[in-house]
């Protein structure tokens, strides 16, 4: 995931490859993602043609190295977002990244991504449900049992706002052609 990531943050405008390891990191909650994590990425990414590489001078003279989202680049990562396997939809990292990226999304893959994630959270809550009433989990096991439907209860409630967030803006799209 940290792939489409890298390439995501590349949408709007090119970045220096310390900028792309500084704000991934941000984005993800780590404190510093390994330059060995990064600049392999980086040269996986040049060589299979998804971002162009310029050397660009620094504000103390040194020479910097610019990365940009290629035509193809931009290509294969709107596509690699648009799959959504039902592992993803059980990857809360993974919805959380296509959500963020909503705005470049078709309609169609919007929905059915929020489709994928509302079953897969409803299953979730069935197996915990059946879990609680049929297995002793004792005072504090149910605790975290209850704590975790409660989760998924405001997740699915945080889903149906999407869906309708997402409706307005389409149709706001409508409007606007």
């Amino acid at each position: 995931m940290n792939d489409l990531l890298m390439l995501a943050m590349m949408l709007d405008e090119p970045k220096y490859g310390y900028q792309l390891k500084r704000e991934a990191a941000w984005i993800t909650g780590q404190g510093e993602l390994h330059n060995n994590l990064v600049y392999p990425m980086l040269r996986s990414f040049l060589e299979k043609g998804w971002v162009s590489k310029k050397e660009v001078a620094g504000q103390r003279g040194q020479t910097r190295q610019q990365y940009a989202l290629s035509a193809l680049g931009r290509k294969t990562l709107l596509d690699r977002l648009s799959r959504f396997s039902e592992d993803d939809a059980s990857s809360e990292g993974a919805f959380h990244l296509r959500v963020g990226l909503f705005l470049a999304l078709e309609p169609e893959v919007r929905n059915e991504i929020l489709d994928r994630r509302d079953n897969y959270l409803l299953r979730r809550d069935q197996k915990l449900k059946a879990l609680l009433a049929n297995i002793e989990v004792g005072k504090f096991g149910g605790e975290i049992i209850r704590h975790m439907r409660k989760k998924i209860e405001l997740e699915l409630a945080w889903v149906r706002h999407l869906r309708r967030l997402a409706k307005s803006e389409s149709n706001e799209r409508k409007i606007k052609r």
